[in-house]
């Protein structure tokens, strides 16, 4: 392992880390140098090593154990991951979303509660328009209830999985807006909505796909030409 460099230490630290563990010299499920022996290979100081491992762990990478050490959790750089996610282009990203969605509102419509819908009707109704106070938080209104049915499904994997594309999914619904994408309306929304509560996952997946293929289908017409 290679010392620290100086100019940024607890981001040379943790590149330092990373590095152990995602070529696999760090193997997974296996425990890591304590801070002291960390503190001597990369020639800083033991509270510099403890942001570096508290920075992997919150990335996912490492998990401590009270009282046993710190272990390899996952050699699978999420970071790096999400970069490509958004480097993909915008038709994939939006195709990505549609499957997460579509099985999101199927399990939804199978596990959701009166409360539940309760909840998307107040979402929809917040949601407003970009004119009411801005693109971006209309954004992030948009995004939290389409969040909502995710969190409906009851998968963890899912809401998980959800969340880490929040960004990339977040470009999704902004490319819509611009004018050249067409925005599903709010009766579209209510469309979902009424899918779900009627407890038939076939008629809440086809709703989602019906939201989205508008914008799957002007996506490929940009593509052609």
């Amino acid at each position: 392992m290679q010392p620290a460099n100086r100019t940024n230490l607890t981001d040379s630290a943790t590149e330092s880390l990373r590095t152990e563990i995602l070529s696999g010299r760090w193997l997974v499920g296996g425990r890591i140098p304590n801070e002291s022996a960390l503190s001597d290979q990369l020639l800083v100081s033991r509270g510099t090593v403890r942001e570096a491992v508290r920075a992997l762990v919150s990335q996912g990478l490492l998990e401590t154990r009270q009282g046993s050490g710190t272990y390899v959790r996952s050699a699978v750089d999420p970071t790096a991951a999400l970069v490509r996610v958004r480097r993909a282009c915008l038709r994939d990203q939006w195709e990505a979303r549609t499957a997460l969605d579509v099985e999101a509102a199927r399990l939804a419509a199978l596990r959701h509660t009166p409360a539940d819908i309760e909840r998307l009707s107040r979402l929809l109704a917040e949601r407003g328009t970009v004119a009411d106070d801005g693109q971006h938080n209309f954004v992030c209104r948009d995004l939290a209830f389409h969040k909502a049915i995710v969190a409906m499904s009851g998968n963890r994997a899912m809401v998980e999985l959800y969340d880490f594309f929040t960004a990339a999914i977040a470009e999704t619904i902004q490319a819509t807006l611009g004018g050249d994408l067409p925005e599903p309306d709010v009766p579209m929304h209510a469309q979902i909505i009424e899918a779900i509560a009627s407890g038939d996952p076939d008629r809440a997946g086809d709703a989602v796909r019906a939201f989205m293929t508008p914008v799957l289908l002007q996506l490929d017409r940009h593509l052609a030409q």
